[in-house]
């Protein structure tokens, strides 16, 4: 039987490789995994969990727009947790906290099993609908429906470079919005 982090790194090289079904496998095993990272430490640093969920997307935005840096070669597991510590830190920074995490402290945790709500869903509709048509869509195609980077701008009749960078002012704009803030 395989563990956790085999299929997550499958799924990752096979998501690289151009496999979206494997992208979305891995991005849904992994959410409860950095769900429950970003609750222990911000429980142990006594900070209320207020900005979990932010910690959460920041994360998964971060692993999205960093993939490509993922060694195939190496576990994906300290990748993972590299990129939840950073996100984690960067929260309790804005909170005003100094802080010191030791990766070995964010490895082998049980995921959180919770399921999403529907109320999940409307908020994602109601922050793209702030977007710019096209980041919209590319956003909905990449990142929501799986889409590779070559067919969206083959679609919508962009340079596979144009679409990346769209993508990531969307994704930049997306967490502005979800932390509150304005784009």
């Amino acid at each position: 039987m395989r563990s956790r982090e085999e299929d997550w790194s499958a799924w990752m090289s096979a998501a690289l490789d151009g496999d979206e079904p494997s992208y979305r496998r891995f991005l849904e095993a992994v959410t409860p995994h950095l769900r429950m990272l970003a609750a222990r430490r911000l429980s142990a640093f006594g900070a209320d969990n207020q900005d979990l969920e932010d910690v959460v997307q920041e994360a998964l935005l971060a692993i999205h727009l960093k993939r490509g840096t993922w060694d195939p070669q190496r576990p994906i597991g300290p990748w993972i947790s590299a990129i939840a510590r950073n996100k984690l830190i960067d929260a309790l920074r804005r909170r005003g906290h100094r802080v010191h995490v030791p990766i070995d402290d964010v490895v082998d945790l049980v995921p959180d099993e919770r399921q999403p709500t529907s109320d999940d869903e409307h908020d994602v509709g109601r922050m793209l609908g702030r977007l710019k048509p096209v980041q919209r869509d590319i956003v909905q195609a990449v990142s929501l429906d799986g889409s590779s980077v070559r067919d969206t701008a083959a679609r919508l009749s962009m340079t596979e470079g144009a679409v990346r960078v769209a993508l990531h002012r969307a994704l930049k704009s997306l967490a502005m919005l979800y932390r509150g803030g304005t784009t």
